[in-house]
């Protein structure tokens, strides 16, 4: 019981993170397919992805991105009925609403966990062993999860 208090706490922390990291300049929503193609530019760069793996990578992670938007909105929904809640002092709307976040995150989580099994799986021995020593930095904007290489990418032998 103990150790799932604290998970639940980061899955929630990088539920709120990746929210807050989707916004672009001055606040707007950052474009999803634009995000997911940087990710595996990103990917692909670290990683020496061949043209078949980025390709198969895009699909993955925007069929993973589209999969999720749906429960992201449940997400949004909820967080606006819990703060109504919270003013109306209603008690009963606001469990329903921590349940429906609670639900709208796993689902998320679930989603995002089916996308990095799938690219991992087109990863060869070496590629997975550089995915493997990249350093976890929490979720992905947008809400995926993964490897997050620090400032200038995964680090180097040389260094």
């Amino acid at each position: 019981m103990f150790r799932l208090v604290p998970l639940t706490a980061w899955i929630l922390a990088g539920a709120m993170l990746a929210q807050a990291q989707m916004r672009g300049p001055g606040g707007a929503p950052m474009d999803p397919q634009r995000f997911v193609q940087m990710r595996v530019d990103r990917l692909a760069e670290w990683l020496a992805l061949s043209e078949s793996q980025k390709s198969q990578a895009l699909r993955i992670f925007t069929d993973a991105q589209t999969a999720a938007e749906r429960y992201r909105q449940d997400q949004q929904t909820a967080r606006e009925a819990l703060q109504s809640a919270i003013k109306a002092n209603n008690l009963a709307a606001m469990d329903r609403a921590a349940r429906d976040i609670g639900a709208a995150t796993a689902e998320i989580t679930l989603i995002d966990a089916r996308a990095e099994a799938a690219f991992y799986a087109l990863l060869t021995s070496e590629q997975k062993q550089k995915y493997d020593q990249m350093p976890v930095r929490g979720r992905m904007p947008g809400g995926m999860s993964g490897p997050i290489p620090g400032p200038g990418g995964p680090p180097r032998p040389d260094r």
